[in-house]
């Protein structure tokens, strides 16, 4: 995940998570903008439940640019053979998470990783990591602010964030992110591409092309996730994901008769 257009912008998050967040209007008052959840109670469903969404321009539009630039790395499964390629809004949430399993077939998992950084550089214009570095230096404004940046723009892939205090070097600061239930792994139910497909290859991204650190703290008891900007990631085998099992019940893939999942493994 990466900003490609920074402007400053404050973003005050609602205490609590629901199912929007708002921002500020040139009139001073709160404008309210809707997550997509099309659940009644406008939260993400309870663990063991997919969530439902109702996804509009913005998000189809990020789903598609997403996963058409994936679409090149991803195999071709044979119902594909012969189909009339997909429109630009012909992509959903299913299909992009569909995309993403298919870049993982045939691959280990440092190379599905390394197609993850191939496709988030071809979407930032020349020279764009080292201008980053420039403007986000690695300072608690720069953290707090990505973390601010990270709640609006990418509710459409994690689903409901809120901003959160973390503790960074022994100091309090604003530049946690708290996603709720990632929308990524229940819609995927998959340890491997959780990790390899969206935490490992997001951490690497921002904390070595971007230079600003982040550490993302998946949660498989309840799909939650902490994204801490700030933070150093350990490395992959200090990591408590590198020894996590499947989800037995809802992985495609699942291996049952494995202490760890097998797309964890080299």
């Amino acid at each position: 995940m990466g900003a490609l257009s920074i402007q400053a912008v404050q973003f005050p998050i609602k205490k609590g998570l629901d199912n929007c967040y708002r921002r500020g209007s040139r009139s001073g008052g709160d404008v309210r903008i809707r997550c997509g959840i099309a659940e009644p109670s406008g939260q993400p469903a309870p663990m063991g439940q997919k969530t439902k969404y109702n996804d509009g321009l913005f998000e189809k539009a990020f789903m598609t640019l997403f996963a058409r630039k994936m679409e090149k790395f991803a195999a071709v499964n044979k119902e594909q053979i012969g189909q009339k390629k997909k429109g630009f809004f012909d992509y959903d949430y299913d299909s992009f998470v569909d995309v993403s399993r298919r870049v993982m077939q045939g691959r280990n998992r440092m190379q599905q990783q390394v197609v993850v950084r191939e496709v988030l550089l071809s979407m930032l214009p020349p020279g764009a990591p080292a201008q980053f570095k420039k403007l986000f230096p690695p300072t608690k404004w720069a953290e707090e602010f990505n973390a601010a940046l990270t709640v609006p723009f990418f509710h459409w892939l994690v689903g409901p964030s809120e901003v959160v205090e973390v503790e960074i070097n022994g100091m309090k600061q604003r530049s946690g992110v708290l996603i709720k239930k990632c929308r990524y792994l229940e819609n995927s139910g998959c340890v491997g591409q959780c990790v390899n497909m969206c935490k490992i290859p997001t951490q690497d991204f921002f904390t070595n092309e971007f230079g600003l650190p982040l550490t993302m703290i998946p949660n498989f008891e309840d799909m939650s996730c902490e994204m801490v900007y700030g933070q150093v990631p350990p490395p992959f085998e200090e990591d408590p994901v590198a020894k996590q099992p499947c989800f037995a019940d809802i992985c495609p893939v699942a291996n049952v008769n494995s202490s760890i999942c097998p797309k964890l493994q080299a």
